[in-house]
């Protein structure tokens, strides 16, 4: 036998072996969705003229409530600005001397805001509540105020119900 001759016989001696990787596995059965069930009502007859409609329930999520009644609250509380002119015309008319006496940098007043920003940073207080100079809440703390009033209403309504936390019959009759 020659050398071809060998690598053929040994080739078709083991047919098993194959080439490459193994191939996948099938897939599995694809399983179409039944329709719904009908709706078991009766029909409608002389005496129950009663008719019922059928509808599936409305899957889906849910926008949370108190999130939508601060966009709207934002929303309606929105002011038009004007646009900003930062061009200081308070010595304009003055001549080519520019202002006299003009105010200059308060230096007092701004080594005690320095000295109150380095007094919060070190109580790790918020510094930047310095600057706000028109504080109007934003909408994240109106979501959370909205938050807030709601599991309040569902809490008095819950405790008005009767269906308050009940107490543990292991530790004893209640009084």
């Amino acid at each position: 036998m020659t050398g071809v001759g060998t690598a053929m016989a040994l080739l078709g001696a083991a047919p098993s072996a194959a080439y490459g990787p193994a191939a996948p596995a099938p897939p599995p059965p694809r399983v179409e969705p039944r329709p719904a069930e009908p709706c078991p009502t009766p029909r409608p007859t002389a005496e129950n003229p009663e008719i019922i409609v059928c509808a599936p329930k409305p899957e889906g999520y849910r926008i949370d409530p108190d999130l939508m009644k601060a966009e709207r609250t934002m929303k309606a509380n929105k002011k038009l600005k004007r646009p900003e002119r930062f061009a200081d015309k308070s010595c304009a008319t003055v001549g080519p001397m520019g202002c006299r006496d003009g105010g200059g940098i308060n230096l007092m007043a701004a080594a005690l805001t320095a000295a109150e920003m380095a007094r919060r940073a070190i109580n790790g207080e918020n510094v930047g509540e310095m600057f706000i100079t028109d504080p109007q809440p934003d909408e994240y703390q109106l979501y959370l105020a909205y938050k807030r009033e709601r599991e309040a209403k569902e809490a008095a309504a819950k405790a008005a119900s009767g269906a308050g936390p009940q107490k543990n019959s292991a530790n004893g009759p209640a009084d």
